[in-house]
């Protein structure tokens, strides 16, 4: 295998990925539709969870959807053009959501992209995460609390079908979704979490 598919695979891989991930389809869809920044909505995060803040359902479920799609199609993309490679891509474009350059590295959440990652890899994975996700949000009506126990369900869910090698990513992907969710942990702590629905859930 020449040396320079070595490198050269992995690189455009990852770029690809991240380049994915980065696009902040929520903040696009709120400004083309005139909903406003939505950096200066609610919570100021450019998931469906805020863009719902602005009273848009459709725009949230779009954006939900879009923000998927990104992490589905960037692993896709990776094993059509380069076989195996598609954990990789599934990395970047997981990151490039959370932190987009174009804003300045301050991205989402995750929960989304990580939900199509994961339904590219192995669907039944993806099924499960889609399950926990949204039982506990109909449930309970706390998206912070479903998100995040869904990102935890992923690398059980890939354990529990034997994909093993799918399992240090999706772990690596959970704790990212923990970090990003700690300033709703300590309102969780605080009882202070609003529900889905609320002025200032996000």
């Amino acid at each position: 295998m020449p040396t320079e598919y070595l490198w050269g695979a992995p690189a455009g891989v990852l770029l690809l990925g991240y380049l994915l991930g980065s696009i902040p389809f929520g903040l696009i869809l709120t400004r083309a539709f005139g909903a406003g920044d939505l950096r200066q909505i609610g919570s100021g995060n450019i998931g469906a969870t805020n863009v719902l803040r602005t009273g848009r359902k459709g725009l949230a479920a779009a954006t939900l959807i879009l923000d998927a799609l990104k992490g589905y199609a960037a692993v896709a993309i990776a094993e059509a053009i380069a076989p195996g490679m598609g954990v990789l891509a599934g990395a970047a474009a997981f990151v490039g959501h959370l932190y987009p350059v174009w804003l300045r590295f301050r991205g989402g959440k995750g929960v989304a992209t990580l939900l199509g990652v994961a339904l590219a890899l192995h669907w039944p994975v993806g099924l499960v995460y889609a399950a926990v996700w949204l039982g506990l949000l109909g449930a309970l009506r706390i998206s912070s609390v479903a998100g995040m126990t869904a990102a935890v369900s992923a690398p059980v869910a890939a354990a529990f079908f034997d994909k093993f090698d799918h399992v240090p990513l999706l772990i690596a992907c959970a704790l990212l979704v923990l970090w990003k969710h700690r300033a709703n942990i300590e309102r969780l702590l605080d009882g202070t979490e609003p529900r889905v629905g609320s002025k200032a859930h996000g």
